[in-house]
């Protein structure tokens, strides 16, 4: 039996999105990244979605372990290097901004989600989280309020990118990814923010 907050593939999914087809089951666990709006060039992202498209086409969901892993290789972890290099103003280097953002992130905690971890890098972020309303809801929500208290007009892109969590392996895997993600950056301590609930300190 699977255990609620994880992916059930034989669940009913609730679809939403255009660009990148969100999916949300329930309170199943989501890993999710969304990007400050000049994080990555223009060109390269249009690229990456052509090629996502026509690979798409061929591998329809949902995915077996294999083929999510394939998508992972040949989407996930290239657009991960690009974040990571650092483009863009990197607003969120600054602690004062990464400090409002913080704030937006925890204010209904255990209420509207359940946070379990999380890491603000200074152009995107990394978030684990159990959603308990819908899932675009949320991230409207924090993008609008931490871009009108930052005060520095529409800093963020308007899409995002979730991963539903199938089971405790992958939960301790996007853990270590959130917690490692600094140190594979090379940044300097003052330059991200890193939360951990209690459970994912264990992994």
């Amino acid at each position: 039996m699977v255990a609620p907050e994880f992916f059930n593939p034989e669940g009913i999914v609730k679809k939403h999105g255009d660009l990148l087809p969100h999916w949300q089951q329930g309170e199943v666990m989501q890993f999710i990244t969304f990007r400050l709006g000049d994080a990555l060039p223009k060109e390269k992202v249009q690229l990456w979605l052509a090629q996502r498209k026509v690979w798409l086409t061929h591998h329809p969901r949902p995915w077996n372990a294999a083929t999510e892993a394939e998508y992972h290789k040949e989407f996930t972890w290239r657009l991960e290097r690009w974040l990571d290099r650092g483009a863009g103003s990197c607003l969120l280097r600054e602690s004062a901004a990464r400090s409002i953002l913080a704030d937006v992130l925890m204010k209904f905690q255990g209420e509207r989600y359940e946070h379990q971890a999380w890491v603000i890098m200074p152009n995107h972020v990394h978030l684990l989280c159990v959603p308990r309303v819908p899932l675009e809801k949320l991230i409207q929500a924090w993008k609008s309020k931490s871009a009108s208290r930052i005060g520095k007009g529409h800093i963020w892109q308007r899409n995002y990118r979730d991963t539903l969590i199938r089971d405790a392996d992958h939960f301790a895997n996007a853990v270590r990814y959130i917690r490692n993600n600094p140190t594979k950056a090379k940044l300097p301590e003052d330059t991200f923010t890193l939360w951990q609930s209690p459970r994912a300190q264990r992994v």
